[in-house]
């Protein structure tokens, strides 16, 4: 199998689009992807400066997508001096796992002179993720806990580093999955919120002072072509899974999307170009009918956080996780 554009032996064939790659023209293929999804998106201010930069912090967990994200970006911007970046790494305290995806943000970190800051559940929260799962006080996935924590910590120190962009690693199998889960679980609402919070171009989006607006410039990749892009590349990169990855239901999703795949080449871009153009009008639709709007946000009363509630989720899931 010969790369289309070379000659040269090829290491992937893309279904999707009928193009066999090398591995240059593969890193030349995700970084072209990436970048337009940047300039789409308007993910630099147009109004940054070297006075008054863009500041971007980026989720590195020191898994293939965040590595490949962090790189890139580096590559792109790392000498602008209209914007500034920070690796940002949130420990949860599972064993044999996170230390090892932790050697490689430090190194990566290293290797590109950027700003890199660790923070932990257990210097947050006392609590470890092992701990947590053993207990389980709600009956959950491990991932409904995580999530919640990982989510408070990013938002947190991404609004103490004054950010103006939080910036994470999704896929686009991650993002298809998403879609379809909100389409299934006939969520209109979430698909609209989607939009501003995450999907929709920044001049486009509805701004709000609550969070810091994330970004998400790998959303257009498949999950096996930045494997193979941070193989090509030698980037330091913990491959392993995490051990309490548990969530039936998106594993559910991913597997339909992957067999839709498998049978139907293009079947994940064409469920993200939909939903992304459903996403805006919904978007706009809750907008214009007032009757969409979110709960008041206030601030916990235990943590200070942003909540629709008296107790944020996550105090009220360390309360459970104490009294157990």
């Amino acid at each position: 199998m010969e790369c289309d554009k070379c000659g040269s032996d090829a290491i992937h064939h893309a279904a999707y689009s009928g193009a066999h790659l090398c591995g240059e023209h593969l890193r030349q293929s995700v970084e072209t992807r990436v970048k337009r999804r940047v300039r789409e998106d308007s993910l630099l201010d147009p109004d940054a400066t070297a006075e008054d930069p863009d500041r971007w912090v980026i989720g590195l967990s020191g898994g293939k997508d965040s590595v490949a994200l962090t790189k890139i970006l580096d590559d792109v911007f790392g000498k602008d001096p209209r914007v500034e970046m920070l690796a940002l790494t949130i420990h949860e305290g599972i064993e044999g796992y996170r230390d090892a995806s932790l050697d490689a943000c430090v190194e990566l970190a290293a290797d590109l002179s950027l700003r890199h800051e660790v923070v932990s559940y257990e210097e947050e929260f006392d609590v470890r993720m092992d701990d947590v799962v053993e207990s389980d006080p709600e009956n959950m996935a491990a991932c409904a806990y995580c999530g919640v924590f990982r989510r408070d910590l990013l938002e947190k120190y991404a609004a103490e580093f004054d950010a103006d962009k939080l910036l994470t690693g999704h896929n686009l199998d991650d993002e298809a999955q998403t879609a379809m889960m909100n389409f299934l679980e006939g969520d209109v609402r979430q698909v609209a919120k989607h939009f501003d919070a995450s999907l929709g171009p920044f001049d486009e989006r509805e701004g709000t002072d609550a969070f810091v607006p994330r970004a998400k410039p790998l959303r257009d990749v498949p999950e096996k072509e930045i494997a193979l892009y941070c193989h090509v590349r030698d980037l330091p990169t913990h491959m392993a899974e995490c051990p309490h990855s548990s969530e039936a239901y998106r594993g559910e999703i991913q597997s339909t999307i992957h067999e839709l795949e498998e049978n139907h080449p293009g079947a994940r871009h064409s469920i993200m170009a939909g939903y992304e153009e459903l996403s805006a009008l919904a978007a706009e639709r809750y907008r214009e009918g007032g009757d969409g709007d979110s709960p008041d946000l206030v601030e916990c009363r235990r943590c200070g956080s942003k909540t629709s509630r008296d107790v944020c989720r996550k105090c009220r899931l360390l309360d459970a996780i104490e009294a157990v």
